[in-house]
């Protein structure tokens, strides 16, 4: 009885096994659309491509007041609720990091926060607050930037 053993030669893997090569090209990853949504031509569930989905989140983790989804009470940053707040620089701050903790909180998984800019007053106008988050998806390591304007 002889016993072979595989090396790793300028072929391959040990033994010359290869990889499996898929026979299908590979597909851009596509998710459900937000708001959830059928498309009245397909009548399938409406999906959106990954950059687009990400974008829906940061939305709607924006734009969702602390408590206003009952199975989630924590889940968003209460954005909206502060645009009638006096506008200061503490209050511009304090947005800043519970923007920045709850995007680590629900979405760290999908994507690196690299900046939070605030913009409020101004050309603006009052009462309005806008709000510009540049970040990298994980996946795909692109860096992407979402402007989202609240009055």
């Amino acid at each position: 009885m002889t016993e072979q053993t595989g090396s790793a030669g300028p072929s391959g893997p040990p033994g010359g096994l290869q990889p499996p090569v898929s026979p299908f090209p590979a597909q851009a990853r596509r998710d459900y659309s937000f708001p959830f949504r059928v498309d009245p031509t397909s009548r399938q569930t409406s999906v959106s491509s990954y950059t687009a989905h990400i974008d829906q989140l940061i939305r709607q983790l924006l734009l969702t007041a602390p408590g206003e989804r009952v199975n989630l009470p924590q889940f968003g940053c209460g954005l909206g609720q502060l645009v009638f707040a006096p506008a200061s620089d503490v209050l511009l701050a304090t947005l800043q990091i519970r923007i920045r903790s709850s995007l680590q909180q629900w979405l760290g998984a999908l994507i690196e926060v690299a900046d939070v800019i605030l913009a409020t007053g101004g050309d603006l106008g009052p009462g309005i607050v806008e709000v510009t988050v540049t970040y990298r998806q994980i996946d795909t390591q692109t860096s992407q930037r979402l402007t989202v304007t609240v009055m």
